[in-house]
């Protein structure tokens, strides 16, 4: 948040722990990311692990729902700008996204 601060832009802060991304959100940050949901999920996370969740990682509609459902799975943070995202580690990837925004 400090390089975003420091960059003079307005963002917003999504607490999606607080209030979880739907399915279809999910799949649109996939897109931004140009990851499948799969390979921006955190596989050490409890809740992926009891819930078996490493069956699902190549289905991309079944991981974006296990995200919706356990969004303490999700990496982060994730900057988003635009039709673009990046996951924010390390930070600088942030600043890539505001240089090379759309």
């Amino acid at each position: 948040m400090q390089l975003l601060e420091e960059s003079n832009r307005e963002y917003e802060v999504r607490e999606y722990l607080k209030n979880p991304l739907s399915e279809k959100q999910v799949l649109d940050l996939s897109y931004k990311l140009g990851l499948s949901p799969g390979l921006f999920v955190r596989k050490n996370e409890a809740d992926f692990k009891f819930n078996k969740l490493k069956n699902l990682i190549s289905d991309d509609l079944k991981m974006a729902k296990a995200i919706s459902k356990y969004p303490k799975i999700m990496e982060r943070p994730i900057a988003v700008l635009g039709s673009k995202a990046v996951i924010g580690r390390p930070p600088e990837k942030i600043l890539d996204l505001l240089i090379n925004k759309d």
